[in-house]
């Protein structure tokens, strides 16, 4: 708008207005002297112009827009487990080194992929560290090289679970070298071999006391660890509160009952599921050589599954066993691996070559913790092993074993036997089912046979 051009047709008016006041004497005199500065302004050809304000744009609302933050995944935990590490004769040999030192790392090189992968990894120990000067031995009373544990330690293994069958093979003296040996690898969590749980006055500690404990990701696991017992009828007094029992024994005279759960075992996994965010079970349990849980087995799931365990995977029988949801009468489910069978051996059975690599992921979304299925699975996996003389000859994924190097598989000659992939693959359909999962879609790890680039 024109503002000078609105002045001018005013300047009649405020003629006006100044000869009136003039007739008034000169009263106002503070308005006239304002009034004779805005006349005098006006005469010079200056618009009056009232200032107005201009609105400066706030520098935050021209500015990019903060991006909406991306919401915190929820913490994932995965956990990968193996079978037997059992260390017959033909393994122990197999590390000897030509200047008489012993090195078993070899053990876990075809798998370190999985191993580095997972957030926390767990091996059972089927045989004891009792010592290397009592001397090697296989079957029936088992005393394994140290060198064997680190190996472990030396693997990147989080868990090592030290309950079963053989753990008393070298009485006491083995179970306090074991212990001993695994007091110096403190990095290690080892399960089911400890001092006795006692207070100064020798009672028992309160079961939240008792339990072992694992974090990783914010994600707290208890591990627990339990063997049906000795290769015996009878619980030795020395082994009494330092060896985790599965099944129910009479404090006056060690009598164990195969067929009844220690309710130590059940007393546990309640304490467990109250300070960790899931409780994961490793029971040594079962018939050997047999692919189907017993009765027993069932029962003892259903039992721990109410007590609050969410995951149970099981050893001993040296094959395979099925993996399923267990669901308890009061609702409570719980994963269940029967029995992952060997990881290493020199046994005869073709079957016994089939081996289940577990891999479970564990994720927490609003303070609960559970397992995620799609995620979860069971990983086949092949023992070779050479004969004349037994030494290890490689542990492979199913997926990528092959008839030619099944031909080459000792067992032919040790065993007798002859090795078909077929019957691996069939065996492993017919009792694992559902359950098999391709190890590079399940584990997220990248094919080597995919990993060439392109030509060109």
């Amino acid at each position: 708008m024109n503002t000078k051009r609105h002045v001018f047709r005013l300047l009649p008016l405020v003629f006006l207005i100044l000869l009136l006041c003039a007739g008034c004497g000169g009263q106002a005199t503070g308005t006239s002297s304002s009034l004779d500065a805005s006349l005098s302004s006006a005469m010079q050809g200056d618009p009056i112009i009232t200032p107005v304000p201009i609105e400066t744009p706030d520098a935050a609302s021209e500015s990019t827009p903060e991006p909406t933050p991306e919401p915190t995944p929820d913490p994932e935990l995965t956990l990968m487990a193996l079978g037997d590490n059992l260390m017959h004769m033909g393994i122990v040999g197999s590390g000897k080194q030509k200047d008489g030192t012993r090195n078993y790392d070899f053990l876990f090189e075809d798998i370190h992929d999985f191993i580095d992968l997972a957030d926390v990894s767990v091996i059972n120990q089927e045989t004891i560290f009792g010592g290397n000067d009592l001397g090697f031995s296989g079957y029936p009373y088992f005393n394994s090289p140290t060198e064997v544990g680190d190996a472990i330690v030396n693997a990147g293994f989080d868990v090592v679970l030290q309950a079963t069958n053989h753990t008393l093979d070298q009485k006491q003296e083995g179970i306090e070298h074991c212990m001993n040996y695994w007091k110096t690898h403190p990095e290690i969590l080892m399960v089911g071999l400890h001092d006795r749980y006692e207070d100064e006055d020798g009672n028992l500690l309160p079961a939240k006391d008792r339990i072992p404990l694992i974090t990783k990701n914010g994600i707290t696991l208890a591990i627990l660890n339990y063997t049906y017992g000795p290769n015996a009828e009878i619980l030795p007094k020395y082994a009494r509160g330092r060896m985790d029992v599965l099944c129910k024994w009479e404090e006056k005279n060690g009598a164990l009952d195969f067929t009844t759960i220690n309710p130590q075992v059940l007393e546990e996994i309640a304490a467990a599921e109250e300070i960790a965010d899931a409780v994961v079970v490793f029971p040594h349990w079962g018939a050997e050589y047999v692919t189907t849980p017993s009765k027993y087995q069932k029962t003892f799931a259903k039992q721990m599954a109410e007590a609050g365990a969410d995951l149970i995977i099981g050893a001993h029988p040296h094959v395979t066993q099925p993996v399923e949801w267990v669901t308890a009468d009061n609702g409570n489910e719980c994963l269940c691996y029967y029995s992952l069978g060997n990881y290493v051996s020199t046994q005869q059975d073709p079957i016994s070559m089939l081996e289940n690599m577990a891999w479970v992921t564990f994720r927490k979304t609003d303070g609960v913790t559970s397992i995620v299925d799609e995620m979860s699975g069971s990983i086949p996996l092949v023992f070779q092993y050479y004969s004349g003389p037994l030494r290890f000859g490689g542990v492979y994924l199913l997926e990528e074993y092959t008839q030619d190097v099944a031909n080459k598989h000792g067992i032919r000659n040790w065993g007798k036997k002859n090795l078909y992939v077929e019957d691996l693959w069939k065996w492993s359909n017919e009792i694992l089912g559902d359950s098999v999962k391709s190890a590079y879609e399940l584990t997220g790890l990248r094919d080597p046979a995919q990993s060439e680039e392109p030509a060109g």
